[in-house]
C-alpha cells in the first residue's frame, strides 16, 4: 500500500516503487493483555482525584501571569486553580475531574469555553515564556501571524459548509494538514469569531474522506478535484491531532450541537486504537502497515505524549498511558545509545521498544531518513508541550539535552539553526538555510529552563522576524509553536468549565 507520511519543505514525500500494495487488508487488532490500566506516575487515585486525569510533576499554586517564569500544573486533583494577570510570574494549576466516567464537555451557548488569551491553565512550576514582551504583546502577535496564515492556507471548498487546508503544493490537502488545521481552529475560537464554524467545516470535509483501512480515520491525501489520490489510506500523526482537536472542541464549545464532538473523538480514538498502534505496542506509519521492516518502526514525530495523556482521560483506557511511557522510554533509550552528543532523534525509528535505532538511510522516504529531518523537526514542539502542561521529568531531561546542543551548535544565534543535522550533530548536506519548519519548535522546546530565557527570547524574535514564508508546513508549525510559546496551549482533560 502506498506511503506518504508528510511533506517536507513543502513538497510531499512519495513512495519507493517497489513498494507493493495491500488495499483491502484488515487492520489488526491490539491484543487484550494490551488494554491493562495503568496510571501515569504520581496522579493521586484516591476519591478526590480523576482515576483518569492527566498525570504531572509540576507543583501547585496561584499566581500571576506575563512574565518570564511559569508556576506549577498538576493534574489530576479535584480543584481548578485561578490564575491572574500582569505579573512575572504565572501561577500553577490543580487541574482535575470526577471520579469515574469521564467528564463530557463544557455547558456553553455558543461562544468559546476558553477564549485565546485567557491562560487559565498554568504552564508547569520551573518553565518560561518570553520574557521581552508583555503577555498582551505576545498574544497580538499571535492574533496577527493566524489571520495572515487563515488568509493564505485555510479555504472553503468541496461541498457545502466544507472547509481544508489548503497546502498549495502537488495536491489540495493531507490529513497531518487537516489535524493541524483542526487544532489551530479550537486554540483560536475566541480570537476568531468564526472559528467554530470553521472547525465544524474541517470536520465535515474529515468525515467526506475515510480512510479505506478503517473508516474511522482519515484518507492521507486528496488532490484537487477534491477526490483522494495516491492510495485512501490512512497517515498516523493526522488522525493524532484530529483527535485531540475534537476533544479539544467538546472543552470549547460543549458537545450538544450539531456535531458531537465528544463522541466523534472517541470515536477516532477508537480507530487510532484498532489500526495504527501495532501489537507490538507502538504507533505505526499508518493504517496501512501489515507486515515487514515497515511494521517494525514507527515515527518519532507521531510520539504526542499529551495527546496519549488526554486519550486515557476521555476513553478511559489505560493502554494510552502505556503507550506515553513506552514512548518515552524510547526516546530516552535513543538519546543514550544514538545521540549522546545532540540529544536529537531520527525521523524513523526501528524496532522501537526491544531495541530503538535510527533506520538505514532511504528506509521510507530519503536519505536522511535516520536523521533529525523534516519529521523528527516537531519533537520539540511535542515533547515541549507536553512538558509545559504536565511537568513530566522524562520530557524535560530529553528536551535539556537538545536544548544544550542546539545552543552550542549555533553559537546562540537562532538563524544559524540548519534544517537538518545528523544525530552526531553535523548538520545534514544542502541545510544550510534557514527554516521555520526547524527554528519555531525549538522554541517551544526551549521553555523547558529558565536557563534558556535569553535564548528563547531571541528564538521568538527570529520567528516573528521571518513573517510568512509561503511554505505550508514551516508556516504551520510556526503558527502552532507560537501559540504554545505565547502561553495558550491547554489540555481537554484539565480544562475548566466556567458556566456549568
Amino acid at each position: 500500500m502506498p506511503l506518504r507520511p508528510g511533506i517536507s519543505n513543502g513538497n510531499f514525500w512519495n513512495t519507493p516503487s517497489t513498494l507493493k500494495c495491500f488495499e483491502g487488508v484488515q487492520s489488526r487488532v491490539l491484543s487484550a493483555a494490551f488494554a491493562a490500566l495503568l496510571m501515569l506516575a504520581g496522579c493521586d487515585v484516591g476519591d478526590s482525584a480523576s482515576s483518569n486525569a492527566e498525570g504531572g510533576a509540576g507543583g501547585s499554586g496561584n499566581g500571576a501571569s506575563g512574565g518570564s517564569t511559569q508556576g506549577g500544573s498538576t493534574q489530576g486533583g479535584s480543584n481548578q486553580g485561578g490564575s491572574n494577570q500582569g505579573g512575572s510570574t504565572q501561577g500553577g494549576s490543580t487541574q482535575g475531574g470526577s471520579g469515574g466516567a469521564p467528564e463530557l464537555g463544557c455547558a456553553t451557548t455558543g461562544d468559546a469555553a476558553q477564549p485565546f488569551g485567557n491562560h487559565e491553565q498554568a504552564y508547569t512550576a520551573g518553565s518560561i515564556v518570553p520574557s521581552h514582551k508583555s503577555q498582551a504583546e505576545l498574544d497580538q502577535a499571535v492574533r496577527d501571524y493566524y489571520s495572515a496564515w487563515k488568509e493564505r492556507y485555510l479555504e472553503s471548498g468541496c461541498g457545502d459548509a466544507r472547509a481544508y487546508v489548503n497546502v498549495h503544493n502537488n495536491g489540495l490537502t493531507v490529513s497531518e494538514a487537516h489535524g493541524y488545521g483542526m487544532l489551530i481552529a479550537a486554540f483560536m475560537a475566541g480570537a476568531d469569531p468564526g472559528a467554530r464554524s470553521t472547525f465544524d467545516g474541517l470536520f465535515r470535509y474529515f468525515k467526506d474522506h475515510p480512510s479505506s483501512g478503517d473508516g474511522r480515520l482519515m484518507a492521507w491525501k486528496q488532490g484537487p478535484s477534491c477526490s483522494n489520490v495516491d492510495g485512501s489510506d490512512s497517515a498516523t500523526d493526522g488522525d493524532l491531532d484530529i483527535a485531540y482537536a475534537l476533544l479539544l472542541a467538546d472543552k470549547q464549545w460543549g458537545s450538544g450541537g450539531d456535531i458531537d464532538y465528544h463522541a466523534e473523538a472517541l470515536n477516532v480514538i477508537g480507530g487510532i486504537r484498532a489500526a495504527e498502534i501495532s501489537p507490538g505496542g507502538y504507533l505505526k506509519l499508518g493504517d496501512w502497515v501489515d507486515s515487514g521492516d515497515y511494521a517494525n518502526a514507527t515515527r518519532s514525530s507521531d510520539v504526542m505524549p499529551g495527546h496519549f495523556a488526554s486519550f486515557a482521560a476521555a476513553s478511559n483506557d489505560g493502554s494510552w498511558t502505556t503507550l506515553l511511557e513506552q514512548s518515552l522510554d524510547m526516546f530516552t533509550s535513543l538519546q543514550a545509545n544514538h545521540a549522546a552528543t545532540s540529544g536529537l532523534l531520527p525521523d524513523f525509528i526501528q524496532s522501537p521498544y526491544a531495541s530503538p535505532a535510527p533506520v538505514d538511510p532511504y528506509f521510507l522516504e530519503n536519505a536522511a531518513d535516520g536523521a533529525y529531518g523534516y519529521n523528527a523537526c516537531r519533537v520539540p514542539w511535542r515533547i515541549g508541550a507536553y512538558w509545559l502542561t504536565s511537568g513530566d521529568a522524562r520530557a524535560k531531561q530529553i528536551l535539556d539535552k537538545q536544548n544544550a546542543f542546539i545552543r552550542s551548535a549555533t553559537g546562540g544565534d537562532p538563524w544559524s539553526i540548519a534544517a537538518g543535522y545528523e544525530l552526531s550533530g553535523q548538520p545534514l548536506p544542502n541545510s544550510s538555510y534557514s527554516s521555520l519548519a526547524y527554528i519555531a519548535p525549538f522554541g517551544v522546546g526551549a521553555m523547558s529552563d529558565a536557563g534558556n530565557q535569553n535564548w528563547l527570547n531571541q528564538l521568538w524574535d527570529t520567528v516573528i522576524t521571518m513573517g510568512l514564508a509561503d511554505e505550508y508546513y514551516g508556516d504551520t508549525l510556526k503558527l502552532l509553536s507560537l501559540i504554545a510559546m505565547s502561553g495558550n496551549w491547554w489540555t481537554p482533560a484539565a480544562a475548566p468549565c466556567p458556566n456549568n
